[in-house]
This record gives structure tokens, C-alpha cells and sequence, in this order.
């Protein structure tokens, strides 16, 4: 159940991440409850993952997942840089989080 609510916890950061992303170039009321909205249930539901998993992997896992989401999502959505340096580090992140959640 833990990895549930880490999952969806680092699904919400993603929105939250598209949401700041379009609330610094147009701050318009939804942008800013995509930001705000989505940080905040990201927060919630890593909260609640402490009920069923450690805290030193549910977060780090809920982090990883994050992180390379939002990457992944500037370089489709936002035309950031698709340097083999940055897909490199990606699939490091990926696998620093699989192992992290293979031994735990």
C-alpha cells in the first residue's frame, strides 16, 4: 500500500512541476492551482506512504521518481536539452530507484 501512495505522491510532484513551469510564464489561477494543488497532495500522500514504509526510502523513491519525471517532461513538453549527458544520468536515477526498492 506504502507504494501506492509513493507513486502517486511522485505522480502529483510531476503535475506540480507543469504547473510551476506554466504559472513563471503566464500566472494565471489555474497554473497556479496545478502548482500549488499538486505540490501539496504530492506532500499529503508522501506523508501518508510513512505509515507503511521507512522514510529513508520512501523518500528518496518519491524524489528519484519526481525528478526523472519532471526531466522527462521539460525535455518533451518544454524543449529542454535531450543531451546524452542528461538521458545518462536519467537512467542512473532509475536504477539508484529500483534498487532501492528492490532491497527494501
Amino acid at each position: 500500500m506504502g507504494w501506492i501512495f509513493v507513486f502517486f505522491a511522485a505522480m502529483s510532484e510531476i503535475v506540480g512541476v507543469i504547473g510551476l513551469k506554466l504559472y513563471s510564464q503566464n500566472k494565471t489561477i489555474r497554473n497556479m492551482l496545478l502548482y500549488v494543488g499538486g505540490f501539496g497532495l504530492s506532500f499529503a500522500l508522501l506523508y501518508t506512504s510513512f505509515n507503511y514504509l521507512q522514510l529513508s526510502i520512501a523518500y528518496a523513491v518519491w524524489i528519484g521518481i519526481g525528478t526523472v519525471g519532471a526531466v522527462l517532461i521539460n525535455m518533451i513538453l518544454f524543449g529542454e536539452s535531450k543531451s546524452v549527458a542528461r538521458v545518462i544520468s536519467i537512467i542512473a536515477i532509475v536504477i539508484g530507484v529500483a534498487g532501492l526498492k528492490a532491497i527494501s
